[in-house]
């Protein structure tokens, strides 16, 4: 899609047109809004359908004239479940997926601000970059630095097995952003040189790949990954859930059946099989209650290896990371199927000898007080986020890098039952406490002060170590393993889920196999 020059916009800024900035592929005109300059909606690659369904990004067609930057693109096509609702995907509609969105406090070239990368989370099956709680204007503002966040192909366009396509598809679409940041950022008062790449949930799990990338060496110089996902599929896995996928339509897994099926109406298959990977735990094993059938895949191409085996071998030791998670991260899942306090000792039970690495009674053993309910959620926290996030800044150490952790143990304040949730580091790092996660957690009340102060804080530090590689508080290391404990009153301490981490010390996060 291509437009031409029209009339200059009124954006509420004194009847002043929105500022144009020439990209590589054309000029694009954005708003002025709030002190910044704002261009959404930018295309970094050329839609991926037709011939280029199933393939790795291709280059924007070029335009002629100014482009209008002033809405985000259209989402990807993705799996809602029941989380669709008024603002959820409110946005134009087309298969111009792979677009950026630039927030910039002035498009300088000689500013050379820092350069902040968000990629979203989303269980590598929903979210895009336009939702409201992604909304960069405060981090910009507040660090004078630019933002920059993207669109990357979900579900089964980007993350299943296909016979015939590249693996990792959606991995290949964030290169792709990054080569364009490169080219592209100094025009909008950004530092080539100085990009952090930040991501959340499914987002700090394609940091860590990307980290492990040959394909993305180079593009950024420090990285942020809050909460990531333990999960990443082996080829073999991968292969299985991509042709049961494709059986969910009655097709092969093959480019050629499934370019048949629509973008939008292919998110079925991921849909339908979602609710039925429990009954092939014995096959899928740990994937299986994840009830998500993506993941990135260790395909030895475009991810070499694990993220942990990556970093352990020295793929990042010239990158700084930023890593940690939230202190009762998987305790928003219990909530969110209605079973807070409902666990019976026999599921707890089917958790613990599932996913504890010293079977469950290791668990029992190092919470003898706790409930049921408590057991369950503490080893899926351990599990699915807690200890990868934190293996992954002991890989970095190992590999020759530093990394800085932290733990948010700050409690959700809409609802004091959910605690400091998967997901409550979002509202409070972007202060979108009225939107998308932001409005259960916070139940749309006004932030409390003591909320704002630690949101201000989380953008302090994060856009610190932006600029300087310090977010305010010493690396990690194997003797006091020192992190920043983010709550109503931070501190610097030893890691505070020592039971845990004696629980999966030495344990490798390896690709999840095929049964």
């Amino acid at each position: 899609m291509t437009t031409t020059e029209s009339r200059p916009p009124h954006d509420g800024s004194a009847g002043q047109p929105g500022p144009v900035v020439r990209t590589t592929a054309g000029a694009v005109r954005g708003r002025r809004e709030a002190g910044l300059a704002v261009f959404r909606g930018i295309p970094f690659a050329a839609p991926p359908v037709g011939e280029a369904r199933f393939q790795a990004p291709r280059p924007a067609q070029p335009w002629d004239g100014i482009r209008d930057a002033y809405a985000f693109g259209p989402p990807p096509p993705q799996d809602l479940g029941n989380l669709g609702g008024p603002g959820l995907l409110d946005l134009p509609e087309g298969d111009e997926w792979l677009t950026v969105n630039v927030w910039t406090p002035e498009p300088d070239p000689a500013a050379r601000r820092p350069v902040m990368v968000w990629i979203y989370g989303g269980a590598y099956k929903l979210g895009h970059s336009g939702s409201p709680g992604y909304d960069a204007r405060r981090i910009a503002a507040d660090g004078d630095v630019v933002v920059v966040s993207l669109n990357y192909r979900l579900g089964m366009e980007g993350f299943a097995f296909i016979e015939g396509a590249p693996a990792n598809r959606a991995l290949l679409d964030q290169v792709a952003a990054l080569e364009w940041v490169r080219d592209n950022v100094e025009a909008f008062g950004g530092d080539p040189d100085q990009v952090t790449l930040s991501g959340e949930s499914a987002g700090a799990g394609s940091v860590a790949s990307l980290l492990s990338m040959p394909r993305a060496a180079g593009l950024f110089r420090r990285a942020i990954a809050q909460s990531v996902p333990g999960t990443f599929f082996s080829d073999a896995l991968a292969r299985d859930i991509g042709t049961a996928l494709a059986a969910e339509l009655g097709l092969r897994p093959t480019v050629a059946d499934l370019s048949t099926i629509a973008p939008h109406r292919l998110t079925s298959a991921g849909e339908t099989l979602s609710a039925k990977m429990l009954q092939r735990i014995d096959r899928w094993g740990q994937a299986a209650p994840t009830v998500t059938p993506f993941s990135p895949v260790v395909d030895g191409e475009v991810l070499p290896t694990s993220p942990w085996q990556a970093l352990r071998s020295g793929s990042a030791k010239d990158i700084d990371l930023l890593v940690g998670h939230n202190r009762d991260e998987y305790r928003l899942f219990i909530a969110m199927s209605g079973q807070l306090g409902q666990i019976s000792d026999e599921r707890a039970a089917s958790a613990l000898s599932l996913f504890a690495p010293g079977g469950e009674q290791a668990y029992r053993d190092a919470f003898p007080d706790a409930s049921p309910s408590e057991l369950y959620e503490r080893v899926q926290t351990d599990w699915l986020f807690n200890m990868p996030s934190l293996h992954l800044a002991e890989a970095q150490r190992a590999g020759g890098g530093s990394a800085h952790v932290y733990e948010l143990t700050w409690p959700a304040p809409g609802n004091g039952a959910l605690g400091a949730c998967h997901g409550l580091d979002i509202p409070l790092l972007f202060g979108t406490y009225g939107a998308d996660l932001g409005l259960l957690l916070f139940a749309g009340a006004e932030p409390s002060a003591e909320a704002l102060a630690l949101s201000s804080r989380f953008r302090a530090s994060w856009t610190s170590f932006a600029r300087t590689g310090d977010p305010g508080w010493p690396a990690y290391d194997d003797a006091e393993r020192l992190v920043q404990v983010l709550d109503a009153e931070p501190e610097v301490r030893a890691y505070p889920e020592e039971r845990s981490r004696r629980l999966w010390e030495g344990y490798e996060f390896l690709p999840l196999p095929l049964l």
